[in-house]
């Protein structure tokens, strides 16, 4: 194993799973059905297939219910009471879970995107070098997800993350210092957002 392969196993892939679904008739995104499981287990594989060791998984809508049905045994279940407050709350109730860990970066991807497998996942990983480490996917030049944020990060973002704008302001102000990684060529950024939007799930 290289030493770049064992810096690696210091990022946690943390997933934000606590949506309601409130376009979706309050039908919480993880409970949707993709490729014979739920949406959070095929979301939590793909950070597992991607190379993250060690992936916490926010809960927010119907938690109980998530932890009954999904197949989550290998993954760290954080519960945000706030979830209904948007993904800022599901972003630092999931960055609170690692603190005090030996991890000095976390993965971060949405439940709700599944065009978005391994391989772009990895490249992002790939891209990491420390706790320092500020990298975004890429999609033609545009930042999306996953994103990845060096612990040294972590106590901004978590200041600054409100509402449904997650990351966006910390990132907006650190834009010099994000690497971003071109990723349109293996990975379709879409929500699932909308009924209309149920037809991208398999």
């Amino acid at each position: 194993m290289t030493d770049k392969q064992d810096l690696q196993g210091d990022v946690a892939g943390l997933l934000l799973a606590a949506g309601g679904g409130r376009r979706l008739g309050g039908r919480p995104k993880a409970l949707l059905p993709h490729r014979g499981r739920l949406l959070v287990e095929h979301a939590a594989g793909v950070l597992r297939a991607a190379g993250c060791g060690r992936i916490h998984v926010v809960l927010g809508a119907r938690s109980d219910e998530v932890r009954e049905r999904a197949r989550l045994d290998d993954c760290v279940l954080v519960d945000n009471p706030d979830w209904a407050a948007g993904m800022g709350s599901s972003l630092r109730a999931g960055l609170a879970s690692l603190a005090g860990t030996h991890v000095s970066a976390a993965l971060v991807g949405l439940v709700d995107q599944p065009g978005i497998g391994p391989a772009a996942v990895a490249r992002v990983l790939a891209a990491y070098e420390d706790e320092k480490s500020l990298v975004s996917a890429a999609y033609e030049g545009v930042r999306g997800h996953p994103v990845l944020f060096g612990a040294a990060h972590w106590a901004g973002i978590a200041e600054t993350a409100t509402g449904d704008r997650g990351a966006r302001a910390y990132l907006a102000a650190h834009a010099a210092e994000i690497r971003l990684v071109e990723c349109a060529d293996v990975a379709e950024p879409y929500d699932i957002d909308t009924e209309a939007d149920l037809s991208h799930l398999e």
